[in-house]
């Protein structure tokens, strides 16, 4: 079996977007992983604040480690996030993210998006789907 810190690594190298938004993957483990970035300009929206695609992006990236972590080729079912408070270039962002529930078949997911104070940005909770493959089958 892979380590979660492997399995990572291999899904970043392909993820153009996680890359784009210069995600930092802080740590890793079994169901859980903490991922952050810096807000940048082209991440705002026409108000000056953080677009929620790009808030949900994150979540979104941090959920999919998460729930890959043991190199089931988990997809998402559903997601929803909340939105509490705004966000601006510059600040700093961390998403943590938390296993409510995994099942050989699915898992539930809650994350959390806080800034550099602490605050809560951001509430997103997500169901995947477990496909039952590696995320290094057929693959160089």
């Amino acid at each position: 079996m892979k380590k979660p810190e492997e399995v990572v690594q291999r899904m970043l190298e392909h993820d153009h977007f996680s890359q784009w938004m210069e995600l930092k993957v802080n740590s890793i483990g079994v169901g859980s992983a903490v991922v952050s970035m810096f807000v940048k300009q082209e991440m705002l929206n026409g108000f000056g604040v953080i677009h929620g695609g790009v808030l949900f992006s994150l979540a979104d990236s941090a959920f999919a480690f998460a729930c890959n972590s043991r190199d089931n080729l988990s997809l998402a079912l559903d997601a929803q996030i909340n939105f509490i408070k705004k966000s601006v270039r510059g600040d700093l962002l961390t998403a943590t993210v938390e296993e409510v529930h995994t099942g050989k078949t699915t898992g539930v997911y809650e994350v959390k998006i806080r800034n550099q104070a602490q605050e809560l940005v951001a509430a997103f909770r997500g169901t995947a789907f477990r496909t039952g493959k590696s995320l290094f089958e057929n693959k160089g």
